[in-house]
């Protein structure tokens, strides 16, 4: 079957030629005149010899030029292959060659690490977008060179099950992988996710998630696009620019992750008018009932609903899908055209309750296609047709999945299990934890300890020994956190989603 996904935008620059897609900010850019600026980017391309199906690198935070370079590369027919702009010259090395990515688009603040890389993987041609005016450094060439072409207006015909994109995961358990997403797991996806969030044209959203990743790309802009709503543009999370965009724009939806949430609750938002808001999703990670609680007070009108995804997935597949029907601390239930079901060690199904935890596996048009060049990883992923998620959890008699842990990060103290989720949402209980993340560190005599981490309010004079009491008048005694330390901030990736892996790289390094 042919099929297109940047047909999603033709469809809605031929409805609302006119409506802005994105405020980026003092300026706007219509449907239509990302729709041609984006067919003269596919014809530049094709005009250099690239074939359906080459890949094409995308290195940029949120501005207008991602937009243009995204549905350019689909309406070529090539694969675009999202990167993060903080990647460091061999990271963009490796991500390059694992793709065989044969351009580059890369960002004027971003020119030295992406370079290096690029020269690593055999002098890929770059294309640099610049906001400054400054010319390009020797040996690349301007974006606006891309923008030369005249639109043809062709969309290149594609295979519904072709790679649209090569999006990398994030490399937690090993090396990133490029899960392949097809044209139509896209259009699924974001039709879906759309109707469920209630989508429409009045819409306006402000888009602060990095758009290189799975939850910006798919659960915003390819839902906002697909029903032809407007998006605000921030390249990066700050709480004021957030609040402006929100009052300025009179924005109806905020996706984001809990880190954003707990962030925004401290901000002074006194006599600010933030009444537009009414949908706010929430993924990315598990956002504890504390901050669902706090957040609807502070901001009246708006109701946090809790979804979950990952990259192989394509974002959403389970969703809590309105205020009435949501159970706080839930992921929801499976999204229309997905399954999910809870597994033992065996592979077979696990009765419901709380009392039944194994791994929670999907299937459906929401699974990738596998991942690119790695038949044997994808066939450890995908078994049976069902993709193993690596997350812990369990589904109660309603349907409702709840998400316990990440398979790696489950903590075994003295031969019982102990999962970090549950010990975070007590600490966040206490009123004076802005953020909390618990892990396990080796210990001689149990095996592991759990160990917390948490962020302190301003002006907060708690001390470790204060929250680990407040801990075990809460949980079993071989769950409390015997060692808590107090740290000023907690490390987050690009989404805001706190890192584990380098508070565990920390750990090791201080007990050898």
């Amino acid at each position: 079957m042919s099929f297109n996904f940047v047909t999603i935008l033709r469809e809605s620059a031929t409805a609302t030629p006119d409506k802005p897609l994105v405020h980026a900010g003092d300026a706007a850019l219509t449907y239509a005149q990302i729709d041609s600026a984006s067919g003269r980017v596919a014809a530049s391309l094709r005009a250099l010899g690239l074939r359906p199906g080459d890949k094409v690198a995308v290195q940029l935070p949120n501005l207008p030029q991602f937009l243009i370079s995204y549905f350019g590369i689909l309406k070529a027919g090539l694969t675009m292959v999202p990167l993060n702009p903080l990647l460091i010259g061999p990271e963009v090395a490796y991500h390059l060659n694992d793709s065989d990515a044969r351009i580059l688009i890369t960002f004027e603040r971003f020119t030295e690490t992406a370079l290096a890389g690029a020269r690593a993987a055999g002098d890929v041609p770059s294309y640099v977008v610049s906001v400054s005016g400054a010319p390009p450094p020797e040996g690349t060439r301007s974006f606006a060179e891309l923008l030369a072409a005249g639109d043809t207006g062709d969309i290149h015909p594609t295979s519904a099950d072709d790679t649209a994109v090569l999006l990398y995961t994030s490399g937690t358990t090993g090396r990133p992988k490029g899960a392949e997403l097809t044209h139509f797991q896209l259009y699924l996806g974001c039709t879906v996710a759309g109707e469920i969030f209630g989508m429409g044209p009045d819409d306006t959203g402000v888009a602060v998630l990095p758009l290189f990743h799975v939850f910006g790309l798919c659960s915003v802009l390819n839902v906002f696009v697909r029903y032809g709503a407007s998006l605000v543009l921030l390249p990066r999370f700050e709480t004021e620019a957030v609040v402006s965009a929100i009052e300025r724009h009179h924005c109806t939806t905020f996706a984001g992750v809990p880190t954003m949430y707990v962030a925004l609750l401290q901000h002074d938002t006194a006599g600010r008018d933030l009444t537009s808001l009414r949908g706010v999703i929430c993924g990315g990670a598990s956002i504890p009932g504390a901050v669902i609680r706090a957040f609807e007070e502070k901001f009246p009108g708006a109701v946090i609903l809790e979804g979950y995804g990952l990259s192989e997935t394509a974002a959403t597949a389970t969703f809590n899908v309105d205020a009435e029907r949501r159970k706080v601390l839930s992921i929801g239930r499976s999204v229309w055209g997905v399954e999910a079901k809870v597994v033992g060690d065996d592979g077979v199904e696990l009765s419901r309750g709380p009392g039944h935890v194994g791994e929670i596996v999907i299937r459906g048009h929401s699974v990738m296609k596998g991942y690119y060049k790695r038949p044997a990883d994808t066939a450890q992923a995908i078994r049976d047709g069902w993709f193993h998620t690596g997350d812990l959890g369990y589904q109660d008699d309603e349907g409702y999945f709840f998400v316990v842990d990440r398979l790696k990060d489950l903590v075994i103290r003295g031969g019982y299990n102990v999962y970090p989720r549950e010990v975070e949402e007590v600490l966040y209980e206490h009123p004076d934890v802005v953020e909390a993340a618990v892990l396990g560190r080796p210990d001689d005599r149990l095996g592991e300890e759990v160990v917390a981490f948490v962020v302190l309010r301003s002006g907060a004079r708690t001390r470790p020994e204060q929250l680990t009491a407040h801990c075990r008048e809460r949980l079993a005694p071989y769950k409390y956190p015997r060692d808590i330390r107090v740290l000023p901030e907690l490390p987050k990736g690009p989404t805001g989603k706190i890192l584990k892996r380098v508070l565990k790289r920390d750990l090791s390094a201080a007990r050898a």
